[in-house]
C-alpha cells in the first residue's frame, strides 16, 4: 500500500492516476497529518456485452406468447 500526503497528492495527482490505470500501484492511500483519509483505486472494467451470440441457435415459435394471460393470471389470479 503506497501512501501518500494531501500535498504530494495534488501536486503530483495525474502521476498517481496513471500509476492507477497502468497497474503499477494497486491503491494508493491519501493521507492528512499522517493518517488516512482517502484511497485512490481503479475502476473495476465492466463486462462487454456482445449481441446476437446465439443468432440462429434456436428458433422461437410464432405462438411463443399466446399464453401471456394464463401465465399471468398463475401469478396474478384469475381476472
Amino acid at each position: 500500500m503506497h501512501m501518500v500526503n494531501i500535498l504530494e497528492a495534488k501536486t503530483h495527482l495525474s502521476r498517481l492516476v496513471e500509476d492507477i490505470a497502468s497497474g503499477n500501484k494497486r491503491a494508493i492511500v491519501i493521507a492528512r497529518n499522517g493518517k488516512p483519509v482517502a484511497q485512490l483505486v481503479p475502476i473495476a472494467a465492466k463486462p462487454t456485452i456482445k449481441l446476437g451470440l446465439a443468432k440462429g441457435k434456436f428458433f422461437v415459435p410464432d405462438d411463443f406468447d399466446a399464453d401471456n394471460e394464463a401465465i399471468a393470471a398463475l401469478f396474478n389470479g384469475p381476472r
